[in-house]
Parts: structure tokens; sequence; C-alpha cells
């Protein structure tokens, strides 16, 4: 799933009508969560976040965009805060599934939109600049909006994309991509805001002022103090104290967290304490965290203590969340402080289901779900015991030579499982899209024309799905071989279990690709299917031929 988030801010902070105009533009887009309005009084000005898959999110930012420069008037804004236009800045963060470049793409798409239908001028800024001094935000708003009618006439700040002729009511706005901001604060179990403070100059990218051996300051030989560089790069950081907790806390901005990921700034920090004598009692965030930021930090402890990550997320997340003591002042759920968590239950309604409610609910008189979605969990059930093979393995200090490869088969099997459980869904779900399209209506020759081509893309998407399944479950009998040849032998007959569910999921997936080929004209394409449905088939037999023969030959000996 491709997951971006935009975080566009209003020069309004003190309408609530006007901002709730704005917000429900965000609304009506299907597809985009909204998951913050945050208005600010001095400032006039409020912060939105919205996340979602790009395109919807697209639209949702347009939509506020086209909104806000109708119902904000520059001309006639105050506030503390500098700004420039009616939507001040709004920028695209990459989440889940999505490169930095895809972000500067979209950014060049969503800017282009807004200055070609809406009259506004933008400035590119962050990773999408086209010049180096348009990278600073702070750098393009200089003059602020009542310096911009000038401004953007100069041919050093002629907008990216927009008139060069200043629109007097929305004024002018910045768009571009940035990475994502993880604002994290760790407690120290002391009330001293200078421990705090001293840590936060040894952490932070800019550092510190340098000293020598007697304790004064370093300079250059233009008489400008040296710096000392900080120890995490792209962290901001400060030390103060909460009154609230009665705690002092290092407060960080970590702008780039697949530089300086959340652990590492809370093992800095852990260090920084205990040679000041203090001790880190935990941390907390403040906003949400992607996944990627929180499984990463999961992984790094369980390496630490010698264990494999092919575990189920939500133990990866827990061993994070105790690691890391993000609990130690607030409980932290998982489902709203994780992005992912807060777009989209990990599991659709029927992954969902106890192991009998979904028994039941097969066996109803209902077509779905069907035969493909019950081979989607067989598959999943084949991968999670080739996982719990490698981590039963794993966990004996004997085999430890074999940890590697354990420690692989496990990890891998996870991926598959999760994949193959959110396929259970979406083969139900596409049954469901070619129903629709059959409901569609045919009285004309323009309706039967739609329909039959709703029918044929339903189709395809309906095929799309087993045959995913039909591949993955062929990547479960290597896994499955190898821990009959090589895991714990004491569940031997699990890791032929895991082979025999993966190729029972196989098979059933490649009849449902067969049966909705049936239902679809486009030739070439059913030629396509029934080649790859052939080969994977053969290839699954021959595989679980060998398992079959090992497996018993271990059994028995």
């Amino acid at each position: 799933m491709k997951i971006i988030e935009c975080v566009p801010n209003f020069s309004e902070g003190q309408n609530l009508t006007v901002i709730n105009q704005i917000t429900d533009e965000i609304k009506k887009v299907e597809g985009v969560t909204l998951l913050d309005v945050d208005p600010g009084f001095d400032t006039n000005r409020t912060v939105v976040t919205l996340v979602g898959e790009p395109e919807p999110v697209l639209e949702a930012a347009f939509q506020a965009i086209k909104k806000a420069s109708e119902v904000i008037d520059m001309r006639k804004h105050h506030g503390a805060h500098a700004r420039m236009g009616a939507t001040d800045v709004c920028p695209l963060v990459p989440v889940a599934g999505v490169t930095m470049e895809e972000c500067i793409q979209h950014s060049h798409t969503l800017a282009k939109r807004v200055g070609e239908e809406l009259g506004i001028s933008v400035f590119l800024y962050e990773h999408s600049a086209t010049k180096e001094e348009r990278k600073n935000l702070a750098t393009v708003r200089a003059g602020e909006y009542e310096g911009m009618a000038e401004k953007i006439q100069t041919p050093e700040w002629k907008p990216d994309y927009g008139p060069t002729k200043l629109n007097e009511t929305a004024g002018v706005t910045a768009i571009g991509a940035r990475d994502f901001l993880i604002a994290y604060n760790i407690n120290l179990n002391s009330k001293d805001t200078a421990i705090a403070k001293d840590i936060a100059l040894d952490i932070r990218e800019q550092g510190r002022r340098a000293r020598d051996e007697n304790g004064k300051l370093i300079r250059d030989k233009n008489r400008k103090f040296v710096r000392q560089e900080g120890k995490l790069k792209c962290c901001k950081a400060v030390g103060w104290f909460i009154d609230e907790y009665n705690v002092a806390q290092v407060s960080m901005n970590l702008t780039n967290f697949n530089v300086t990921p959340v652990h590492r700034a809370f093992e800095e920090v852990r260090e920084g304490a205990r040679t000041r004598g203090a001790r880190v009692t935990g941390s907390e965030l403040v906003g949400l965290i992607p996944l990627k930021a929180i499984l990463s930090a999961g992984e790094y402890y369980l390496a630490k203590q010698g264990r494999t990550a092919g575990i189920p997320e939500k133990e990866i997340i827990h061993i994070a969340v105790k690691s890391l003591g993000l609990d130690d002042l607030t409980p932290f759920d998982p489902k709203e402080k994780i992005i992912e968590y807060r777009i989209k239950e990990l599991y659709g309604p029927l992954a969902s289901m106890r192991l009998h409610e979904f028994a039941d609910e097969t066996s109803s008189d209902s077509p779905a779900p069907g035969g493909g979605s019950v081979s989607a969990y067989a598959g999943a059930m084949g991968a999670a015991l080739a996982s719990m093979v490698g981590n039963l393995t794993m966990g004996k200090k004997k085999w430890q030579p074999l940890f590697p490869t354990m420690d692989q088969i496990a990890c891998e099997g996870q991926k598959i499982k999760d994949e193959l459980l959110g396929l259970i869904d979406e083969d139900t779900e596409a049954f469901n899209k070619v129903i629709d399209a059959m409901r569609l209506p045919k009285k004309t020759e323009a309706e039967i024309s739609a329909r039959n081509t709703a029918i044929e893309q339903a189709n395809k998407h309906a095929t799309h799905i087993p045959m995913r399944v039909l591949k993955l479950c062929a990547r479960v009998l290597p896994l499955a071989h190898e821990a009959v040849l090589k895991g714990n032998p004491n569940s031997v007959s699990d890791a032929g279990v895991a082979a025999e569910m993966a190729a029972a999921g196989a098979n059933g997936a490649a009849m449902n690709v067969l049966i909705n080929l049936k239902g679809i004209e486009d030739e070439a394409y059913c030629a396509e299917m029934n080649q790859q449905t052939d080969a994977l088939l053969m290839e699954i037999e021959n595989q679980l031929k060998l398992i079959r023969e090992d497996t018993w030959s271990r059994l028995k000996s």
C-alpha cells in the first residue's frame, strides 16, 4: 500500500467556520483520512494533517487549497506566524511504499494544477526545489505576503508554477516534498534541566561550541566560535522540564528517521544520561510515527537479544514499545500512534474473524468467501508453520550455526503470511466487484458496452488476486523444504504440513485463476495466465514430491 502524508498550513486559526469549510472539502474525498486539525489563535494559522494513497491525497489537498483561496482574504490577514498565502505551505511526505522521488513528482503535479486552475503562484521547496536557494522555506517566504507582489516579478524569484502577478486574496503557496518528522521526547529520572540541555547539545546535528582542555571556547582565525559537531544527523534537540510529568526531558525532532532512527536517538541519550549520573526512564512520541520506524526499533532490540524478527508484527511493536519505554508516562496504543493503523485495520473483516466464524461464514449460502479466500488462508497457514519451525530452531543454542538460515525462513514466512492474510479479503472483494459489474444497466448500446468493459476489468482483477496467491504459495515450499532438512527435528512434521498447506493453497488458487478466465474475452491475457499457472503448478508439484520424500524419511529414521 502506497501512503503519503500531507500537512497543509492555512492562514486562518480564529474563525472555526472558515476552518471547517476547508476541512469539509478534505472529508469529501474518499480514501483520505483526516488525522488532525490544529488551529492556533495567536498565530492565526491552522495545521491540518491528512493521509492516504497518493491520488486521493492530491485531490483532497487541491480541493482544500481551492476552498482556502475562496474563504480566506490575505489582504485582511494578521497573525504572529510568518505567512505568504491562504494556503501558506503544503508539504507532501512519503510514509509507506512511496519514494521521495515519487513524492517530488506528486508535488509538481499538485503545484501545476494549483497554478493553472486556481491562478495561484507556487514555489517548490525542500526536496522539490528547482534551485538551491528555494530549499529553505524561510528563504522562500522572506518578505511574506506584503512583499510577494514585487518578489514574484523578479527573474530570480519567478514562481515555479502559476502567474507572476500576485493573486491578492490567495497570495502565494509553497508546495514540496519533505521527509517525515518524528517529534520524540526522552524522559530522565531527574528534574535537572541542565543535564537534559547538556545531552541535547551533544546529540543535535548542530552540536555545540567547542572548548579546549581548559574549558575555554575555541575561536578560528576569524575570531568566530568553532563548533563541535553533534552525534546525530537530522536531529534537532533541546532540554527542558515538563511540569505535567515532573521530569526533565530531552526533546527532539528527527527530520529523517532513515538517517537517525528512533532507537539510535534513544541509545545516545541513554548513554549521555549514564555518563552524567542520570538514567533514562522512558520516552514519548508527540504525534504519529510510521510503522517502518517502530518496526525498525523492535527489530534492533530483538537482534540485541539474539532473537529473530520473524515473529508477528504486533510482537515486534510490543518489543519496541517496552524497549523504548513508550508507555512510561501514558499508555501507548498502536492503533492511535502508528499512521498505517490509523488509516486501515491490519486485517480485513474475514481475516479478523475467529476460526469457527470464518468456517461458518464459508459454509453459508453466500458464494463469498469461497475457494479463493480459503486458498489464501491455507497458504497463510503454510507460511506461518514454516516461520514457526524457524523460530523454534532459533530458540536452541545447539543449532546456533543454523540461526542465519532459520532467521531467513522465519522472517520470509512472516512476510508471506501477512500478504496472504490480506488476500483473504481481497479475493472476496474482487468477486463482489464482478457481481457489481454484472448488475450494471444494459438497456442501451452505450450501457451494454460500458457493462461489458466493466465485467472484463472486474474479471481480470478477480484473476489477478488468486494468481498472487499462487505465486506466494510457491515461495513457501522452498522455506518448508529447508525447514524439513535443517530445522528442529522435533518440528519435522510441522515443516511437512507447511509444504502441504502451501501446495493446497496453490492448487486452489490455480483453480480460481482458471474459472475466472472463462469470463474474460482477451485471448492473449488468458493464454498468458494459463501459461503462468501451468509452469507454477509443475514447479510446485516437483518440489512437493521431494519435500514429501524428505519429510517421511526424517520421520521414519
